[in-house]
């Protein structure tokens, strides 16, 4: 019977509204009188459809019917966003208030901070009985004309044993909350509150007492419409962390509500900071951006750790870093999204990725991990600069260097046109055996240029990331390459430089040596060259590999893939036509004279 009585109040709300928008009613001197009985009434007009209400009434024909982008209008003139008072865009990123993400597992975190950052950065699956995140993945958040740091941490549980990974897990969670200044308690409204949301409530109120927490009751599309969410969130309010808010964070419901919550906290917090957040004397000037989009080598440079799993690639993050980013330890495969993290060095922006364990594709992975496998190929394609970790132990115990899967993680960074670099990584471990830790570095730079036979001069470093040894070497040997990725060389030199290289090559048949009228740098970012050829004659493989080997020695340029692209240049008709007449030409000339005989040959 209620639910009759609600379909009836929404069915009249139209023509409640249609009465109070009519024109003034006429009186009822002024209406038609009655027809006499017996006189049949004349028939009532159909009235037009409404999609997906039935039939309206007679006061809807006042009101046009609303499309269903229509509806999406109104709603949003009903419920506008108000703007903030702050312009978060030109704010320092590292003075943008920090929200931390938390809860239980498999409650959607992930998936919010993907809303949040509008990209699919995090690993999202439903793996209610495992952790997909493991690690704190940070971004910067867009939510209308709010900017804020956002930070997705690992599902918690109280539960967890001493050392095991949740444990670890939450330790991680409870170092990041000193860096955060608000935080949103995620939970799963279709499941209800479960006990282990109110453990996570006690949690967050033990170490995050100074931070101010929202409750989000995430995963409420389903449930907006059967009176549930009432219900739900007088149920939240057990946390003790005030009013819920309902959203959606695979469909966007609920984002305008959450809006109109943290904007002024966000605006309270921005007033309490010197200058609003805005600092006058920034050294970052619009001449100094200009002058790093002239010079590539100064702009921010990409760095991805790549390798096989349990080499070592996550405790060289945290060595670069100086500090405990990501969580370490001696399971394989423990680090499964592909972490992003920026620092400084030397005066330089470098963003740090560090990805999952590189396995052979079998076709049987499940789950997290056929998306890591993924997402860390993706990183690869995104890099500057490559870095391999190997296993020095493992080197030393067998045969080869590079297993399989390394080999094709160098080549396909080198076919990309990507820069590499090297890493050997737990050389601490061969330090008693003085043989083996010869062995291994003198075997690991000679088979590097084996199997990479197209690249010469690749640097290969050798640190123990656990004691923190090899660290600025690493990142010398980065910029470096970088350096010379974004390397970019004048024609003027260039043309010196192939004069010089021409006379020192010995061609098999002088007859048929192409001839290169000039060479010249078209990009950077690997170098690419471009060799202008005349004639039909091209040059072969030997002689491009020895113009690369040539550029690599004489410009200090190895470590880094080269390319060179040769272009033929036709020659002039005039000149064709020169070279097939040989005897004198005769031309007609306007004179007196009848007939006049030139040859070219004596002008």
């Amino acid at each position: 019977m209620a639910a009759v009585l609600r379909a009836a109040v929404r069915r009249c709300r139209p023509a409640a509204a249609a009465l109070l928008h009519h024109p003034r009613i006429p009186s009822a001197r002024s209406l038609p009188s009655s027809p006499p009985l017996g006189r049949a009434l004349p028939p009532l007009p159909l009235l037009p459809f409404s999609a997906g209400l039935g039939y309206s009434t007679a006061s809807e024909e006042l009101v046009p019917p609303v499309t269903p982008k229509g509806k999406a209008k109104a709603k949003a003139r009903k419920n506008p966003m108000k703007q903030s008072h702050f312009d978060f865009t030109k704010v320092d990123a590292a003075l943008l208030p920090t929200v931390i993400l938390v809860g239980r597992p498999n409650v959607g975190k992930s998936a919010l901070f993907n809303r949040f950052i509008r990209r699919r950065e995090a690993l999202v699956y439903n793996t209610p009985g495992d952790h997909v995140t493991r690690d704190i993945r940070e971004g910067i958040a867009k939510l209308g004309d709010l900017r804020f740091r956002v930070l997705d941490s690992a599902g918690l549980e109280t539960a967890a044993t001493s050392g095991s990974i949740l444990a670890r897990t939450a330790d991680m969670t409870g170092n990041v909350l000193a860096r955060s200044q608000f935080a949103i308690f995620l939970i799963d409204v279709r499941d209800g509150l479960q006990p282990l949301d109110l453990e996570v409530g006690q949690w967050l109120r033990k170490h995050a007492s100074g931070i101010h927490t929202l409750v989000a009751m995430n995963k409420s599309e389903s449930l907006d419409e059967h009176g549930v969410l009432t219900a739900a969130a007088g149920e939240a309010h057990k946390l003790g962390f005030g009013d819920p808010v309902a959203i959606s964070a695979e469909t966007g419901l609920g984002m305008a509500e959450l809006y109109e919550v943290l904007r002024p906290l966000f605006e309270e917090y921005m007033s309490q900071l010197p200058n609003n957040g805005l600092d006058p004397a920034d050294p970052t000037t619009e001449l100094e951006t200009e002058a790093h989009e002239g010079d590539e080598s100064k702009l921010p440079l990409q760095l991805a750790i790549v390798g096989r799993p349990n080499v070592g690639k996550s405790t060289l993050l945290n060595t670069l870093l100086q500090e405990q980013r990501v969580l370490v330890g001696p399971e394989a495969g423990l680090t499964r999204d592909s972490i992003r993290a920026q620092f400084q060095f030397d005066n330089r922006t470098v963003y740090l990725v560090d990805t999952a364990g590189w396995m052979e594709r079998s076709g049987k992975e499940k789950g997290p991990a056929s998306l890591s496998v993924v997402q860390s190929r993706k990183n690869l394609m995104r890099a500057h600069i490559v870095a391999l970790v190997l296993d020095a132990e493992k080197i030393a115990k067998s045969k080869n260097s590079m297993n399989h899967p390394e080999v094709v993680i160098a080549r396909q960074a080198i076919e990309e046109g990507r820069g590499l670099v090297v890493v050997v990584n737990k050389m601490d471990l061969l330090r008693d055996n003085q043989r083996l830790f010869e062995k291994v570095m003198d075997a690991v730079p000679r088979e590097i240029q084996t199997v990479i036979p197209q690249v010469t001069g690749i640097p290969v470093v050798f640190v123990s990331a656990l004691e923190g040894r090899g660290r600025i070497a690493v990142m010398r040997q980065v910029i470096d390459t970088y350096e010379n990725w974004c390397l970019r060389l004048s024609t003027s030199r260039l043309n010196r430089w192939l004069r010089k290289v021409m006379s020192r090559h010995s061609w098999k048949d002088s007859a048929a040596q192409p001839k290169v009228k000039y060479f010249t740098q078209v990009k950077a970012r690997p170098p690419t060259f471009v060799a202008f050829v005349s004639g039909k004659t091209q040059l072969s493989d030997t002689d491009i590999r020895f113009l690369t080997k040539s550029l690599k020695e004489d410009f200090n340029i190895g470590g880094i893939p080269i390319r060179i692209v040769q272009r033929s240049i036709p020659r002039k008709a005039s000149a064709k036509s020169n070279t097939r007449n040989v005897g004198p030409r005769v031309a007609r000339m306007r004179t007196d004279k009848r007939i006049t005989v030139s040859d070219p040959s004596l002008s």
